[in-house]
C-alpha cells in the first residue's frame, strides 16, 4: 500500500546519526559533509518499487549535482528480519545496479528514520547551509506504471533553489512510496510540527 511522506515543519534541523556504511568498512555522520552548501538525506530500500522506479535516475542525479556542491547520503531503515531482501549486501547489490556513489548506510535500530520522521521510501529531505529542512517532497511526478519517465524534476528545482542559497516554495508535494517497513511494537517516534501541505 502506497504511504505519503509525512508534513514536516521546514526550518527543522537536521538530526544527527552516526551510521555504518553497507558493507560495514566505516560510519559515516552529517559532519563528514559539513562544508557543503546543502544535504539531501533519502531514506531508500531495494525491495520497493517506487524506489525501483527512480533509483538510476536519483543515481545520476546525485553524480551531476555533487559537482554543484550537494552532499547526498542514503539511508535503509527496513526490518530485515521480516524484508531480508533490504539487508546489507541487497543494499551494496542496489548501489552497483543503480549507480550510487554516495554513501548507503543501515540503520539497523530505526532510530534515525524515527529522528528523522521518515515514512515511506523514497522519503527526500534536503537540507540548506546551515542544516535547517528547505525541501521534503517528491523526486518527481512519476510512479511505478504511470507512464512518465523520472527525470527528478520536482527535486532538481528545489536542489537549484538551496544551492543559490534561496527558499523553496510552499506547497510542497509530498513523495509516495512503500511504507517503511518497522519492527514489531516499533514506528516513527518523533512528530515535528506540521504544516498543510497537498498529497502527491
Amino acid at each position: 500500500m502506497a504511504t505519503d511522506s509525512a508534513s514536516l515543519a521546514l526550518g527543522s534541523p537536521a538530526p544527527d546519526f552516526s551510521l555504518s556504511t553497507a558493507d560495514g568498512r566505516g560510519s559515516v555522520t552529517p559532519g563528514d559533509f559539513a562544508s557543503a552548501p546543502a544535504l539531501l538525506v533519502v531514506f531508500l530500500c531495494n525491495h520497493c518499487p517506487y524506489v525501483r522506479n527512480i533509483e538510476s535516475p536519483l543515481g545520476a542525479f546525485a553524480s551531476e549535482y555533487a559537482e554543484k556542491g550537494l552532499a547526498v547520503v542514503a539511508i535503509s531503515s527496513n526490518d530485515v528480519s521480516t524484508y531480508p531482501e533490504d539487508g546489507p549486501d541487497e543494499m551494496l547489490d542496489q548501489a552497483m545496479r543503480a549507480g550510487f556513489t554516495f554513501p548507503y548506510l543501515y540503520d539497523e535500530t530505526q532510530e534515525v528514520a524515527k529522528a528523522y520522521g521518515a515514512e515511506c521510501t523514497p522519503d527526500f529531505f534536503l537540507y540548506d547551509s546551515a542544516r535547517r529542512l528547505a525541501y521534503h517532497g517528491q523526486f518527481d511526478d512519476s510512479r511505478p506504471k504511470n507512464g512518465i519517465t523520472p527525470t527528478g524534476a520536482s527535486l532538481r528545482a528545489a536542489a537549484d533553489l538551496v544551492l543559490k542559497g534561496e527558499a523553496v516554495p510552499e506547497p510542497q508535494l509530498s513523495s509516495v512510496g512503500c511504507s517503511i517497513k518497522w519492527k514489531p511494537g516499533s514506528g516513527p517516534a518523533v512528530q515535528l510540527s506540521f504544516r498543510p501541505r497537498n498529497g502527491g
